[in-house]
């Protein structure tokens, strides 16, 4: 186990980037200077969120202050989780192979694809008209 005064890490999910601040406590979690559920109003994104504490089991053992910037509400929600993943794993190595196994380690690569010249978006094209 490191030594636990200060732990930061980040995480990101599309072009959102989140930054998480570790540290022992009673579970307080900010977000932005709001709480969990006043930030991600959306109940899916809260569990997502507080998905590797609750694996883990350590939800209410430490205190996490998150800055997240860019991208939408469920890019940072995802960004806010995989952050919180890496700073357990950083805290507590054992933790490792929970989380590589719920896939909560691994930054998730999609990202938007670029509007093609000639078409309406990345992939739609206008209706073929046969006359």
């Amino acid at each position: 186990m490191a030594e636990l005064s200060k732990i930061h890490s980040t995480g990101g999910r599309k072009s959102a980037l989140a930054k998480a601040f570790l540290e022992p406590g009673k579970g307080a979690l900010l977000v932005n200077n709001k709480t969990l559920e006043e930030y991600f109003r959306r109940q899916t994104l809260v569990d997502a969120v507080m998905q590797p504490l609750v694996l883990t089991g350590t939800t209410g053992q430490y205190d996490i202050r998150i800055q997240v910037k860019g991208g939408g509400i469920s890019g940072q929600a995802g960004a806010v989780r995989h952050a919180i993943s890496r700073a357990l794993m950083q805290h507590n190595p054992d933790l490792h192979s929970v989380l590589k196994k719920a896939g909560l380690l691994t930054r998730d690569p999609r990202e938007k694809e670029r509007k093609k010249y000639g078409l309406k978006r990345a992939r739609k094209a206008s209706q073929y008209r046969k006359r």
